[in-house]
């Protein structure tokens, strides 16, 4: 059968179209299965935001350091995704996994019931008797991260005589204060964001906060390496970022402070000191041992403070709007 001129360009057009169409399609599943043959192993407070960022890959969201012994033991996972970077560090010292990279941050806040029967409104509040305080536990970082506040805070002793459980991971502490099982918990302020009016969130002073940053890493035997980098490279894309924040982790190029001089590293009550470092222009508290003391912030690299009346000899620590540093020994006279 013979077409007219017209009659063949027509064909041709909708050929093209449907080789088009065809093609995206083919290009879509590919996507869609390349996705799908990831399995990422993440950290439970993760557990909303990755889903987010790429709905394709098999998750299995727990703590990080059960995580990390199911794949040293040979789990089938791709990618995984802590919420420090010891762990990972430590799995890639191992060969375990190949070099983590940071990909996000967080904060620590106290959470208690909406009610709050115990009448808790600050971290110190948890000293009192017979305060029921749920807690994740330290080989979890979050718990660890809880630790290193009470420490901070020189509340340790106090407040961790009063901890009636330990929890494997973050969720379950928030179900468990959320529920009135407990009177107050520790957790990342993100886990607290996904159960809004559901729990009453108290601040870590800044001062008291740890570094808190994730990391992670493509699992060394993994048989699907090219996909878990492509996953990877999502989450560090700026929309994975832009997820990420979303989310309310922050964001991981943020400065944090540092100290390298403090002028003199003695002196008495009312005195000036001089702090040289970087990144202190942003600076929003000095601390004596939990002592806030008067400061102006000169530079960038430097800030002079006043030694405050009630300081005691011990750490001082500089904070700023992305972190905090200590000092480990300044003598009060």
């Amino acid at each position: 059968m013979r077409f007219s001129p017209g009659t063949r360009r027509l064909v041709a057009v909708l050929s093209a179209l449907v080789l088009g169409t065809g093609l995206a399609g083919g290009a879509a599943a590919s996507s869609s299965r390349a996705s799908a043959a990831v399995t990422v192993y993440a950290a439970a407070s993760l557990t909303d935001v990755f889903p987010a960022i790429d709905k394709g890959p098999s998750y299995n969201f727990a703590g990080s350091n059960a995580l990390a012994t199911q794949i040293t033991n040979g789990a089938p996972a791709d990618v995984f995704a802590s919420a420090n970077t010891s762990l990972p560090a430590q799995l890639y010292a191992a060969g375990v996994v190949e070099k983590p990279v940071v990909f996000t941050r967080n904060t620590l806040v106290l959470i208690v019931p909406k009610a709050n029967p115990a009448d808790i409104h600050s971290v110190y509040d948890l000293t009192r008797s017979g305060i029921k305080l749920d807690v994740a536990n330290t080989a979890v970082p979050v718990g660890a991260y809880t630790v290193q506040v009470l420490n901070q805070m020189g509340l340790a002793g106090q407040v961790l005589a009063n901890v009636v459980s330990q929890e494997t991971d973050v969720r379950t502490v928030l179900s468990k204060v959320q529920l009135g099982q407990a009177d107050a918990g520790f957790v990342y302020s993100t886990d607290a964001q996904t159960v809004p009016g559901g729990v009453t969130v108290i601040k870590v002073p800044a001062w008291a906060q740890p570094k808190i940053a994730y990391s992670m890493a493509i699992v060394t035997k993994s048989s699907h390496q090219a996909d878990a980098q492509a996953f990877i490279d999502e989450v560090m894309s700026k929309a994975g970022q832009a997820a990420m924040l979303k989310y309310g982790f922050l964001p991981i190029g943020a400065p944090v402070p540092t100290i390298t001089r403090v002028s003199p590293t003695a002196a008495k009550a009312g005195h000036k000191v001089t702090i040289t470092g970087t990144n202190l222009k942003t600076t929003t508290s000095v601390v004596f041992q939990g002592v806030p003391a008067k400061f102006v912030v000169v530079s960038a690299t430097r800030l002079t403070l006043t030694v405050p009346a009630k300081a005691k000899t011990g750490s001082l620590t500089v904070t700023n709007t992305s972190g905090n540093v200590t000092w480990k020994t300044f003598r009060v006279a």
